[in-house]
């Protein structure tokens, strides 16, 4: 069998060396990008009790990482959404993935989670694109 190429794309976070992840793998035509929070591209984050503007961050967030190996939202064929209260937060979560992903309709899951690794964060979501399968 031959190799496939790997690459890993880190996106500078404190977490990926103590962890050990990336913010993004691709091998081949098949790009994976770990779970992603409203961190903003120069510092802090957005969307202090808004899970809408979170996701939209998040996502926005995802597209520049795809972008970094030449794929787009329209690549994404899965996506997975991980919401501290899903209850109060679920349609604002799945409005902003609609915004985004509305044309594309990738698979996806929402799940509560009792928290994530910082007070601030009420959503967090991770994508897996196939690149050219728009």
């Amino acid at each position: 069998m031959e190799p496939i190429a790997r690459r890993n794309v880190s996106s500078g976070a404190k977490w990926e060396a103590a962890v050990g992840y990336s913010r993004l793998v691709q091998a081949g035509r098949h790009v994976y990008v770990t779970g992603t929070t409203a961190w903003l591209p120069g510092g802090g984050h957005v969307g202090d009790g808004d899970a809408g503007a979170q996701a939209r961050q998040a996502i926005g967030n995802i597209a520049r990482a795809l972008a970094e190996v030449g794929g787009d939202l329209r690549d994404v064929v899965r996506t997975r959404m991980f919401v501290v209260d899903i209850r109060r937060d679920w349609e604002a979560v799945g409005r902003a993935h609609a915004e985004a992903f509305g044309a594309v309709r990738p698979a996806t899951t929402m799940v509560e989670v009792s928290r994530l690794i910082e007070d601030w964060m009420l959503v967090e979501i991770e994508a897996a694109a196939v690149l050219g399968a728009r």
